[in-house]
Formats: C-alpha cells, structure tokens, sequence
C-alpha cells in the first residue's frame, strides 16, 4: 500500500503534537533540598580597596567561611576559622590588610567583631564582651585605619559610639547615648553629626551637631505618619548638607538635600507611589549618583552622568535584576550581581577602563541543572478599596488550574517581598504547590499611606488582605480550595497562627516559624536596645499597659480553641526577637486540647536558621507535612 505525502505529513505532524504535549506538562526533576536550602558553592564577593584581591564566603567542612584570592590567579585561600555558625557578615577594612567580620552565639544576635589580619595570618576578638551587640556604623576610604561602630558595652538598652583604630584595635568612646537616641549619623571625616531620637507617639527627631563639641538641634520632626518612610541617610563631603529620604507633605519617602544653613530642601528624586530604596555614594565627592525603587521589580535612576555608560552596559550584561556590591578605591573595578526570578546568582568583575566584564561565578550552580519557575508579579483590589501587590510563582510544565498552593508570609511585617530567586518559591513550585507572596498592608515601599493603613491591624485588616489574595487565588480558579496552607516566620509565623485561629475553614495547614503567638507577652519581652522603638511599637500594634483587651483579641494564643487544622511549628531557642515561650505557650496549649501538631525545636538557632544542617532538619519536616495534608512531590 502506498500512503500519501500528506498522509504521511499529517501523521508526524499529530505524532509531533503529542510529544510536545507530554514534555509540556512531564513533571521537572526534583530538585534537592540541599540543593536549594544547603550552603552556596561561593557567594558575596568583595573587591579589596586597591583592587587586587576578591574576598567571598564559601564553605569549609559545610561553614560558611571568608576565602581571599589574587585578581587573576589561582590561588583561592580560607582566612578565617568559625565551625559552628558560618559567617554572614564581613567586609574588607580600608587598608587592604585587614578583613572584619561579625558573629555572634547560637544566634543570640550578641553581635562580635573580629579582624583578620592578612599579613600575620591571625584572627582577633576586637569586642570580647559578654552580652553586647556590635553594630557597625561607618568606614572611609580617606581614613583606611579607622572603623566607627556602636555598643551597648555600657547599658544593654543603649548603643553608644566608638571609634576603632587598627592594627591594634584599640577604642575610644566617641558619643554617649543619652537614652533616647536610637541611631547615629556619621559625616564624610568619620564624626558623630547626626542623632534620630524616639519620641512620643511613635516619631523621631532628627538632630545635628555643627561639630564634636557643639549642641544638637533639632532640625526636623517626623510623627508616626512619616517614621517608616523618612530617615536620614549620609552628609556631603563639606557637612553643610544633609541628604534624607523624607516623606513629609507627600505620599513616599522621596530623596532630598537639606542645607543645614538655611533649611532649604531639595528634591534629587521621587516617585508619587514608591519609597525610595537604595542609594549608591560617589565615594570621593559623596554626591548622590543612582538611587533605586522596588517596584514590580528593580529600577534604577540614574543622576551622575559618569555612569550613565556603566548602567547602560551593565543592564545588557545579563537577564535579571542587577547590583553594585563592591567596588575598589580606585572606582575602575565594580563587583556586580544579578538577581533572578529563575536562575542561579552570577557574579562579574566589571572593569569600566575597558568596558569589559569578566563573569566570577554562580552561588548556587548546581540550580542550572534543574527547571526553576518564573515569578510573575500580580495585583489585585482588597474588600475596602486598597491595591494589593504580590507574587505567584507556579509549578513548571502544570496547567494552571485548582492546584495546592502554599500562602508564603513574609516577616516584618515592616518589610516585602520583591522579585527575584526566591529558594522557598523555587521549593513550593518544585514539589508541586503554587507559592504565593503577597505584601499585605503595613508592608513596606509603597509609600506611607499603604504602610500605615496596617496600624493596630495585626490580626485584623492586614490578616484580611491575606485572605483576599488567597480568595483572588480560588476566583481565578488556579487554588484548589481545599489544599491551601498559610506559612510564614517572625510576623508571617504570627499570620499562620492567625489563620490557623481566626480563618481556620480557609486553610488545610499552618506553619509557624519564629512567630509570636501573644502580643502581650511578644512585647513585653522585646530585646533591652528595642527599648528606643517601644513608642513605635505601641503606635503600631498596641499598648500592652493599656491596650490589653485588644491585644488579646489579636492574639492566637487566646483563640487556641478555634484551631482545627494540623500545625507545625519550629522555634530558635536563642532567639531575642521572638522568644521561645512564645512557642511553647501555645503547644502547651494545642496538647492541652488534643490539637494535632509537630513542634520542632533548635537549641542552637535565633531568629531563624543560620546552620544548613538546621535548615535542611526543618525543610523536610516541612516538606512531608505538606505532602501529607495538599499531596506534592517528597524528595
């Protein structure tokens, strides 16, 4: 029999159809926890001030550890010694010789400085005090043997200013804290100029000095209104300005000029809706060259037009989100990152002599292997009115339809979610769930009138915001109504408990990690240098002294009753923010009355896990909980 070419053609053609079908929706490799959640290959690089040698963090014996390499050579080594936390915070001191770094114990965030001497091959304790918080404030390039921090060396409450002078690392109190003060403001010649100080209400007054020995003055007042989208932010190279971001008169936090002379102000930048986010310095004439806003994703506005050329060529560089994250004194050498939705982290040395970038490495390369998700920001209108921003990450190769999905809120709540690799919405996509993220009111970078609609509304309008995305979810008929769960740490800890307690028929599950379970209890055991946002606090959430009935009605431990879905909940019993009787108070109460729950926890974590063992304990946990109440994929 003879078939015809059109025969033969539809054929391959219907053939060809079916397998692209199958591929479309096979199911992508499971993408392992480690993977995901373990240590990066290599991650944070660091140029050093005369540019010849990278700094970064990387593994040894599976913790985190600074290695420093020659630009241009192999010869990769390990500089520091830490076996129990890793390090996540360091930085090159401005003499090329030194390299600090910050740690503290079982993430008690009693934070320890400690220098590494790269010429003697030795690691020193500079603050070998029990029970006190470092905090670093600043460093300049044209005092490379000077570094400014802040302890509360004196009074747990209060941070005071030091002055740290290497090699021997000797200090010297430079400004005492009144009481009140509850952040510093250095000048461009490494003085204490500017002071924020709590006051009544929930705001701060910001005060100048001319000089060392001069009186403050209080130059602006910021109410409750403004606090959380208005601070200052650094002077001009001479001290006769000031730049801040300041929302006063308008909707956001806009970037101004303020001329310490005559109090003129002056606009650099704005947008009518969005905060101003990040804000790159000349580092020789400290003017403001590019600031950024966190829309749907990241933008950057450029206002210096030396770099004008850089930018350009940076953001065709690679897809994705790009940062400045280090750059060399001499300004030629710039260490630049770019996040992405999907993807692993690239890191390049780009050089702006010659216009040319050199690609450093991947943080997590391994994530190449595997289909990664997209994450598509969303929005959509509360039941009074507001626009509520978001993202959707959805499991790779599915039809988007009644799937399991996982409402992932994020802590703060004065903060948000942005776009980007998200490992959490990575996970949740890979094992079958859509991950939504939603930043509710109260959240942080959509002006001040969105951020204080969520005053006093823990448990209340800001719960109900989240419960509107999760009903947006099931209208556009991608949620299975019936497998959702709400899971979240520190505040978004507290939103799983809320939900698990207020609105227990829309969820399947919760999951609490780190979050406060009573309001009172919450914020009356606050860390002692939280003491100058108290006011803040009040304003905010409530008054524990005079709010108690409303605080209680907010608070899930008190609602323990209403609980009638399963719970998981892990706890840092180091932590100072969210203590662990904020835990154990309402396990207590769920076994008191038969609720089903899995408690986890890590007597050597804080305020979320740092250790990859302790991270990875809890994911799996996590993951057969999920799998067991909506039905993803287990590894």
């Amino acid at each position: 029999m003879v078939l015809k070419l059109s025969v033969i053609t539809g054929a391959i053609a219907i053939l060809l159809i079916t397998i692209v079908g199958v591929l479309k929706f096979k199911k992508p490799s499971l993408i392992p926890r480690e993977v995901l959640f373990g240590n990066p290959l290599k991650a944070s690089p660091k140029i050093s001030p005369d540019g010849k040698k990278i700094a970064y963090l990387a593994p040894v014996d599976n913790v985190l550890n600074v290695w420093v390499k020659t630009v241009g050579q192999e010869d990769d080594t390990v500089v520091t010694a830490d076996k129990e936390r890793g390090i996540r915070t360091y930085f090159w001191a401005e003499d090329n010789r030194h390299i600090f770094y910050l740690q503290d114990k079982g993430g008690n965030e009693n934070w320890r400085l400690y220098a590494v001497d790269l010429t003697q091959n030795t690691i020193k304790d500079l603050t070998p005090f029990e029970n006190v918080q470092v905090r670093t404030l600043a460093k300049d390039k044209h005092f490379p043997n000077t570094l400014i921090i802040e302890m509360n060396k004196n009074n747990p409450k209060l941070h005071d200013v030091y002055e740290l002078t290497l090699p021997e690392g000797g200090l010297k109190l430079l400004a005492k804290n009144p009481g009140n003060i509850s952040s510093w403001v250095i000048d461009t010649q490494l003085k204490v100029r500017g002071a924020l100080v709590s006051v009544a209400q929930g705001g701060f007054d910001l005060l100048v000095r001319a000089n060392h020995d001069s009186k403050w003055e209080k130059i602006i007042s910021w109410d409750s209104q403004d606090a959380l989208t208005s601070e200052p932010i650094s002077f001009s190279k001479d001290g006769s300005f000031l730049y801040l971001k300041d929302s006063r008169n308008v909707n956001a936090g806009r970037l101004m000029r303020l001329s310490l002379k005559d109090r003129a102000m002056h606009v650099i930048s704005e947008d009518p809706q969005y905060d101003v986010e990040q804000i790159m310095v000349h580092p020789d004439t400290y003017t403001i060259q590019a600031v950024s806003y966190s829309k749907a994703r990241h933008e950057w506005i450029v206002l210096d037009n030396n770099i004008k050329k850089d930018f350009e060529f940076l953001s065709n560089l690679d897809h994705g989100d790009f940062f400045i994250v280090s750059r060399d004194h001499a300004d030629t050498t710039w260490l630049i990152a770019f996040i992405k939705d999907n993807g692993a982290i690239p890191y390049y040395a780009y050089d702006r002599k010659k216009g040319t970038a050199k690609f450093l490495f991947h943080h997590k390369p391994d994530l190449n292997n595997y289909t990664l998700s997209k994450m598509e920001p969303i929005s959509f209108e509360s039941r009074d009115g507001l626009t509520i921003h978001g993202y959707i990450t959805y499991p790779p190769r599915t039809q988007k339809k009644r799937l399991p999905m996982v409402l992932n809120v994020h802590g703060g709540p004065w903060g948000r979610d942005t776009w980007g690799y998200h490992p959490e919405a990575q996970w949740l996509a890979n094992r079958g769930y859509i991950s939504l993220q939603v930043n509710f009111r109260g959240s942080t970078g959509y002006g001040k009138a969105f951020t204080n609609a969520g005053d006093k509304e823990w448990g209340g309008k800001m719960h109900l915001d989240l419960v509107d995305a999760v009903q947006w979810a099931i209208n556009r008929g991608i949620a299975d109504p019936t497998k959702i769960c709400i899971y979240g740490g520190s505040y978004g800890g507290y939103a799983a408990l809320v939900g698990a307690t207020f609105t227990p028929d829309l969820f399947t599950c919760a999951i609490d990690l780190v979050g406060p379970s009573s309001l009172i209890t919450f914020m009356n055991s606050i860390p002692p240098y939280w003491s100058n946002y108290l006011e803040m606090l009040h304003k905010r959430v409530g008054n524990p002294n005079t709010e108690s009935d409303f605080l209680k009605s907010r608070s899930p431990l008190f609602h323990v009753e209403k609980i009638k879905i399963p719970m998981l909940i892990a706890q840092g019993a180091n932590d100072p923010r969210v203590k662990q009787a904020e835990s154990e108070q309402i396990v207590e109460a769920m076994k008191q009355k038969g609720i089903d729950h899995i408690y986890m926890l890590f007597p050597d974590e804080g305020h979320g896990f740092a250790k990859p063992q302790n991270r990875l304990k809890f994911y799996a946990a996590t993951e057969k909980f999920l799998s067991k109440y909506l039905g993803g994929r287990i590894e």
